[in-house]
């Protein structure tokens, strides 16, 4: 019975080591970020597209830091922060020429799901989702853009803390 009592203490003593262990662990993510843009010009005379960046950035050499003291400027220049490597996928724009068109609706979705399920095979997860309509509403209006960030997120690699 002793002996019983002593391994059972023994594996609750390692479990509760290896748990403890796992906590201290951190992931760390890589994040990706996909745009559609959907417009929402008549006739087909706007673009809608899937963005996709195939380059990456350091948003710290683009960034000026400002504080009682002055400013630190940064060297580069607007065209700098432009990219050459990306994607573009085609929309559909949700409007025709007599209003909503549903059907380009349904596509675009079916080609936004096939994006998102290309995504997970690959090991990423959606995060989060945002977005906005822009449009000037003046009078007779006819034109604006209808824009969702997909954010995705992966784990690069754990650390210990």
């Amino acid at each position: 019975m002793k002996s019983n009592f002593f391994w059972l203490a023994l594996f609750l003593l390692a479990t509760s080591l290896t748990e403890a262990q796992n906590a201290t662990r951190a992931t760390i993510y890589e994040y990706r970020i996909v745009t559609s843009i959907e417009s929402i010009v008549p006739m087909g005379l706007g673009r809608s597209r899937i963005i996709e960046n195939d380059q990456e950035h350091d948003y710290a050499a683009f960034t000026t830091t400002r504080s009682s003291e002055g400013k630190a400027k940064t060297s580069k220049k607007r065209k700098d922060a432009k990219i050459d490597d990306f994607r573009e996928t085609t929309l559909l724009n949700f409007y025709s020429a007599v209003g909503i068109n549903f059907q380009n609706v349904a596509s675009n979705d079916a080609m936004l799901s096939s994006m998102i399920s290309a995504y997970a095979d690959e090991g990423w997860e959606l995060a989060f989702v945002t977005s906005g309509v822009e449009s000037d509403a003046g009078s007779n209006d006819g034109k604006g853009i209808f824009i969702t960030r997909f954010v995705f997120k992966r784990p690069m690699q754990t650390t210990n803390e």
